[in-house]
């Protein structure tokens, strides 16, 4: 993933990551969240997570994405994570900050208007970056990016409607929600950035 170095770093204009360029980065996040599931073995590492409006749970805003409750919840968030990071290296997007402005606002989103229960897990994100694929292709009207929300939406709609259902038992439903807004708003940055600068 390509680092931040401007005000407009949100955006790459010209393109110039790829796939293979981006593939380390990804691949040296996902094993840091593995590297933190192994820990919570023998630390209370979970007690990291989101808890809403309470002092004690700022620290899930940043921490929230590296931590989950077993090995099927790490197993389910891995592989959809991992492609739609990995798809932003066809965007216009510089993919660090576009993984971290969604990190931020769907924690910080979910801290002010989630319910009272500790909130972990990387789904957030991956709903964010769905919804940044999908409304991406939208605001930006380029083929590419709109292939790319295109196939996303054929992969991950039927994922995104049911993660989004409220109520459900032990799912962080509203986590996923304001994942998919905060995607969907900073799809909507870019591109306006985007229009501005062209």
């Amino acid at each position: 993933m390509l680092a931040v170095k401007s005000p407009n770093s949100l955006v790459n204009p010209r393109n110039v990551h790829t796939i293979k360029r981006d593939i380390a980065s990804v691949a040296l996040l996902i094993s840091v969240i593995w590297v933190v599931f192994a820990l919570d073995s023998f630390l209370p590492l979970e007690q990291l997570g989101v808890v809403p409006r309470t002092l004690r749970g700022l620290t899930g805003i940043i921490a929230m994405p590296f931590l989950h409750s077993d090995f099927t919840h790490l197993l389910g968030n891995t592989i959809p994570l991992t492609v739609t990071m990995l798809l932003l290296a066809g965007s216009r997007a510089n993919s660090f900050g576009i993984v971290i402005l969604i990190t931020f606002l769907c924690g910080a989103g979910l801290w002010l208007f989630g319910r009272e229960a500790l909130h972990i897990g990387a789904s957030g994100v991956v709903f964010g970056l769905i919804a940044f694929h999908v409304f991406a292709g939208v605001f930006e009207r380029r083929l590419q990016s709109v292939i790319i929300g295109i196939v996303v939406g054929l992969l991950y709609a039927s994922t995104f409607f049911q993660g989004i259902m409220p109520f459900q038992q032990g799912v962080s439903w509203e986590g996923h929600l304001i994942g998919g807004i905060s995607g969907a708003f900073v799809a909507l940055i870019t591109a306006k950035i985007l229009r501005n600068g062209n």
